[in-house]
């Protein structure tokens, strides 16, 4: 795994100066197409803070002075981020970012960021709800949900939590307490899968409808949904040290690891009836493999035995020649074979920016765990 592990950052190293290089100013990277074009966004696409993540964990890895002047660079062009009120995903955009940089440097003007970010997110919390409202009427939303709140949701609690930590502001932890909680009430199933969105009545807060807008079908376990869970309740336990959300973590892996593929990298669905001819989904494997190795830490040994088997397993995966680009390979991408919204046919087979991040950051967290011991 020490050899794997160099191995892939160096390979991380070398591809994301290549992204670099193929990008223009306040661009964001969002994925390599089909024809091999890089695609792009603008700072307000919600992952955009994964790319300058990534390039703070290469950093942490290496101590590449240019890697951070790198890290640096594409951190501060989300400045603006911090005063977005309009969206939830700000906590991705601003905690992969900001936060790491905070992490990593001590830099305060990264900590007054995240706790403005903090406080913009929490203006989305409705109280009859109990939870932080997910995607704002638009073209293509306005018609299908009153208060739409999507699993991924609990992946942003965290800059809440954080901004808690650092400006002493206990409304932003019992926002993000209060969502857990009902998202745990009405997401998940008695099986410990998740449905992907549930829509609320923002007056009474009465469930109107569970869906799984991005997997197979409503009733399904869209990969990705479970692995968001996964993270995000194994993230609350950190942060609270309150065993119901580590019992809900539990029970989530649980459910997820039986599931798997042999080689540890789920399909983009664990129902969908093309099975075994379907997409792999990097991300969801990433993310997955991330969280248990964090969840190992936090249970009894032979328990975390198995998660860290499981995270072992699809690591090492990630990390062959299947599903890791070639030097100069992906416009600079570091994973190939992501799914992001098969159902919507975008981003269907592609590297992603969220799967390089969450691999990286599941190396980082194996390597510290072994280094304790």
């Amino acid at each position: 795994m020490e050899a794997l592990t160099d191995r892939v950052f160096e390979r991380a190293s070398e591809q994301f100066a290549l992204l670099d290089a193929n990008l223009g100013d306040n661009e964001c990277p969002r994925y390599s197409d089909s024809e091999g074009n890089l695609v792009t966004s603008n700072i307000w696409w919600w992952c955009s803070g994964f790319y300058p993540g990534s390039l703070w964990l290469v950093y942490e890895y290496t101590g590449d002075e240019s890697v951070k002047a790198l890290a640096q660079k594409h951190t501060v062009i989300l400045d603006s981020l911090q005063f977005r009120t309009n969206d939830h995903d700000v906590g991705f955009q601003l905690n992969c970012s900001y936060g790491n940089g905070l992490r990593l440097t001590g830099n305060q003007e990264y900590a007054s960021v995240l706790c403005n970010g903090a406080k913009s997110l929490a203006t989305r919390f409705n109280a009859a709800v109990g939870c932080t409202r997910s995607w704002d009427p638009a073209p293509d939303h306005i018609a299908k949900w009153e208060f739409p709140v999507i699993i991924d949701n609990m992946m942003n609690l965290e800059l809440l939590l954080k901004g808690a930590e650092l400006s002493g502001d206990d409304s932003l932890r019992e926002v993000a307490e209060s969502h857990a909680l009902t998202t745990m009430k009405n997401h998940y199933r008695p099986d410990g899968s998740s449905f992907h969105l549930v829509d609320y009545d923002p007056e009474t807060g009465e469930v109107l409808r569970q869906q799984t807008v991005q997997g197979f079908a409503d009733w399904s376990a869209w990969a990705r949904g479970q692995a968001w869970g996964l993270y995000g309740f194994t993230m609350m336990y950190q942060y609270t040290d309150k065993d119901i959300y580590l019992d809900h973590a539990v029970k989530i892996a649980d459910y997820i690891i039986p599931r798997l593929p042999e080689d540890g990298i789920p399909y983009w669905d664990f129902d969908s009836d093309l099975i075994p001819d379907d997409y792999r989904d990097v991300s969801a494997g990433s993310i997955m493999a991330s969280a248990l190795v964090r969840l190992s830490t936090f249970v009894p040994e032979d328990k975390a035995a198995g998660y860290l088997s499981t995270a072992e397993k699809i690591i090492r995966t990630l990390a062959s020649d299947t599903y890791l680009a070639a030097p100069g390979e992906q416009n600079g991408f570091l994973l190939k074979h992501c799914v992001g919204n098969k159902p919507g046919n975008v981003e269907v087979d592609v590297p992603l920016t969220y799967a390089d991040y969450y691999f990286l950051e599941a190396l980082l967290r194996y390597r510290e765990l072994n280094s304790d011991k």
